[in-house]
């Protein structure tokens, strides 16, 4: 369900069929059988100095469901709500891979989620966080040559990885709000008497875009300040040596 309050007790945060984003991609428990799929999942974290985050776990099985996750998703969006300094540190030591490229995001925190990349020599994969099916496969990882889900994973174990896509804007956070809300209704009739809510979201994706830049540019300086330039490396580290 949505965490947004009041919409999270009868709206969803996707209501897109599986089998439907397997075909627009060429997606779920499902499709778990065919060969070139592997399951993923976004996990809620709160991290020690009691912030919140965002934690993308690749190659899910059963047994991992629940288990610790290793790849920081948005780092220099408010998305998660506040931040710290220290959770930048957490990011640079404890999560060898970051999200570079999030489709709904805007250009500037994507961009600046590079940085701890770079200063820390990181690997970097971005994904099209697809709530609406319209935004499926509009920003995503690739590595060269990986002809199976095993050379897939292991290219992004060894930094191989390059983002590709789209990023986000108030056009297209609007569009995938309002479809989701087209989604709800036909889910669920009775939410049609929320209908009216659709006036306000043009309005309400607008004023999330402007926090999202203030957001991005205020953590930025002040991680700039933490890492002063020159102080980067730009020797790339295979996940499994930082694991290790």
């Amino acid at each position: 369900m949505c965490t947004f309050p009041l919409v999270k007790a009868f709206c969803r945060e996707s209501y897109n069929q599986p089998r439907a984003v397997y075909a627009k991609l060429d997606a779920a428990e499902a499709l778990r059988s065919r060969s070139d799929f592997f399951l993923s999942e976004e996990v809620t974290c709160t991290l020690p100095g009691g912030t919140g985050l965002h934690v993308g776990v690749y190659d899910v099985t059963e047994r991992d469901h629940l288990e610790k996750a290793r790849r920081a998703n948005h780092v220099f969006s408010a998305l998660t709500g506040r931040r710290t300094m220290a959770d930048f540190r957490l990011f640079e030591s404890v999560f060898p891979v970051l999200e570079t490229h999030n489709g709904p995001m805007l250009a500037r925190p994507n961009e600046n989620a590079a940085a701890p990349v770079d200063f820390a020599a990181r690997v970097e994969v971005g994904g099209s966080d697809a709530h609406a099916m319209a935004s499926v496969g509009c920003a995503f990882t690739v590595v060269p040559r990986a002809r199976t889900r095993q050379e897939y994973l292991e290219g992004l174990r060894r930094g191989l990885g390059r983002v590709r896509g789209q990023t986000g804007g108030p056009w297209k956070l609007t569009r995938d709000i309002l479809s989701l809300g087209r989604s709800m209704v036909r889910d669920d009739p009775r939410t049609l008497a929320a209908a009216p809510l659709a006036l306000a979201v043009p309005a309400i994706t607008l004023s999330n875009c402007v926090i999202e830049q203030i957001f991005a540019r205020w953590w930025m300086a002040r991680y700039r300040r933490l890492r002063p330039a020159g102080s980067g490396n730009c020797a790339a580290t295979p996940m499994a040596e930082v694991a290790a």
